[in-house]
């Protein structure tokens, strides 16, 4: 008998999905965008909303919806090999190349480097990501409650100091909201600036990987049909996304009131821990420093942990511990050329992987439109890639000039948007291939 979810397993399933979508991420970027949007903070706020909590919540329903039994299955919908390069390239770039290596990065520059000097936060950012991942490492493959236990305190610590921090900035502003940088001078700019901002969390790639854990969570406590699997994720990820919700505007205001006094920072982790310091003083900025180590620590493990495990699916040959090991090595390297280098470095790919992911949410939610034709599935995909691709070439400042003028000269391409006139196109014709085949046998028939 299918049954539905009580308001108490709505809360845990809320619980879970804030817990494995709250990372060093979520700290810095919205912090970052409100000090760079200054007086356009509501635009700006409203465009990372939709990639950075709209899309994950989309991903997580679609997989529901999809019937899969993971991110495999549901991109393998489009080729079998597509689904080998895509869940790849989504497992690295949430896992060893970014993710990772952030959150070591964001631990030092919270924890350690407001206390250190120029001259030794170099070999200090060594010493610290170093220690990060030996712990990382030894905890990710040592069978122990610890995580968990950790889990369960750091988080709820966590969130408390920051409503203390966010009551404070909003009784006691830290200054006036200053002008906006250029790129958000205008409503429209700071929106669509924002909505790329967005893709910085990678909470839309993550959701993705996340969302069989939902779905096997909620039909573990009875429910069977699709339509109430999708109902029930919908549900108790807007549980969690009013909460994160909540920590997004606040994290924003905090950072467009904080620029009179701390500056322009490259990155959101110093803003976060100026304000600490600002309210609270040298105990406040030590005792969250503390508190995000531990949150980011936590978090290292179950990427690294994750990520081993699936490899380890994929190939083999190689035993977990090992895939966790060179994960944890690769991510150390990483590391080492710092935060502000880190999210540069994943501009591109996220540039790259963002419209993939968003166009196989959408395809996925359209399925029974187009009978989960592979045809759609495919040309829309493929279309997709082109300008996702040029996109993520063009960051790295590798298109020509020819290349350059035709994607410049296409609607919203200013916005980084134009990858949906491709989808759109790419769709329409699958649509059309799909029903021109399913029409041919039978006109073939007639006569």
């Amino acid at each position: 008998m299918n049954q539905k979810l009580t308001g108490k397993q709505y809360t845990l399933l809320a619980s879970m999905l804030f817990g494995m979508f709250f990372g060093a991420g979520n700290l810095i970027f919205p912090i970052i965008l409100g000090a760079k949007a200054g007086a356009s903070l509501v635009p700006a706020l409203l465009g990372m909303l939709i990639t950075a909590v709209g899309m994950p919540l989309l991903g997580i329903v679609a997989l529901g919806v999809s019937r899969s039994s993971g991110l495999m299955q549901m991109s393998g919908r489009v080729a079998k090999w597509y689904s080998y390069f895509f869940t790849c390239a989504l497992y690295l770039t949430i896992g060893p190349f970014f993710a990772i290596p952030r959150t070591a990065t964001v631990s030092f520059e919270i924890a350690a480097a407001p206390f250190l000097t120029d001259a030794q936060k170099t070999i200090g950012l060594y010493v610290f990501v170093f220690i990060f991942f030996l712990l990382s490492w030894w905890l990710a493959v040592t069978p122990s409650k610890l995580v968990p236990r950790i889990g369960k305190v750091i988080t709820p610590m966590l969130l408390l100091f920051l409503f203390i921090l966010i009551g404070s900035s909003i009784l006691f502003p830290m200054g006036p909201w200053m002008e906006p940088s250029a790129a958000y001078s205008a409503p429209l700019k700071a929106f669509t600036n924002a909505l790329v901002e967005g893709y910085n969390t990678m909470d839309c790639l993550a959701g993705l990987v996340f969302g069989v854990i939902v779905v096997e969570s909620i039909r573990f406590f009875g429910v069977k049909t699709n339509e109430e699997v999708a109902r029930s994720a919908m549900k108790s990820g807007l549980i969690s996304t009013f909460f994160m919700f909540i920590i997004y505007a606040s994290l924003v205001v905090l950072g467009a009131d904080s620029i009179s006094v701390l500056g322009h920072m490259e990155t959101g982790a110093p803003v976060l821990s100026g304000a600490s310091a600002y309210y609270f003083g040298t105990s406040g900025a030590v005792l969250l420093g503390l508190i995000v180590i531990l949150a980011c620590l936590t978090t290292s493990i179950g990427l690294i942990a994750s990520c081993a495990a699936y490899f380890h699916q994929l190939f083999p040959m190689l035993h977990r511990q090992t895939w966790a090991a060179l994960f944890a090595g690769f991510s150390f390297l990483i590391a080492l050329f710092g935060l502000s280098a880190i999210i540069k470095g994943a501009i591109p790919v996220l540039l790259f992987l963002y419209p993939l992911a968003v166009s196989l949410i959408i395809l996925t939610f359209l399925d029974k439109r187009f009978d989960g034709s592979q045809k759609v599935y495919a040309l829309a995909t493929a279309c997709t890639f082109v300008p996702a691709l040029y996109d993520g070439l063009k960051m790295l400042k590798l298109t020509t000039p020819a290349m350059d003028q035709f994607m410049h000269s296409l609607p919203l391409a200013e916005y980084d948007m134009a990858w949906t006139l491709f989808f759109i196109t790419g769709f329409v014709l699958g649509f059309i291939w799909h029903k021109a085949a399913d029409k041919a046998p039978a006109t073939a028939e007639s006569h």
